[in-house]
């Protein structure tokens, strides 16, 4: 049984759907530079570990002896102040 003209066409669209690239999506270029970078990260961690300390301080005294309470005691004991580094930028731009 022969095809109708609509269904020729409604094939011949779906061929043509099928064979359209498709729109690639390209990741935004990072601008900060490393020392940015690890400046924010830092801060990041300084905020969180704050955040645990709050955390450790208001905790129940149900929880006291927990592993949760033990955890939150070796985030809080970390010292953070090993990560204020000087990065130089590199290559004569220091």
């Amino acid at each position: 049984m022969p095809l109708s003209n609509a269904a020729r066409h409604k094939r011949y669209r779906a061929r043509l759907k099928a064979q359209q690239p498709r729109g690639r999506y390209r990741r935004p270029q990072e601008r900060r530079s490393r020392p940015q970078r690890w400046g924010e990260a830092v801060e990041t961690l300084r905020a969180l570990h704050a955040e645990y300390h709050d955390w450790r301080d208001h905790l129940p005294a149900s929880q006291q002896g927990s592993t949760l309470a033990e955890t939150l005691e070796d985030v809080c004991a970390l010292d953070l102040n090993a990560l204020d580094l000087d990065l130089s930028r590199g290559f004569g731009r220091d």
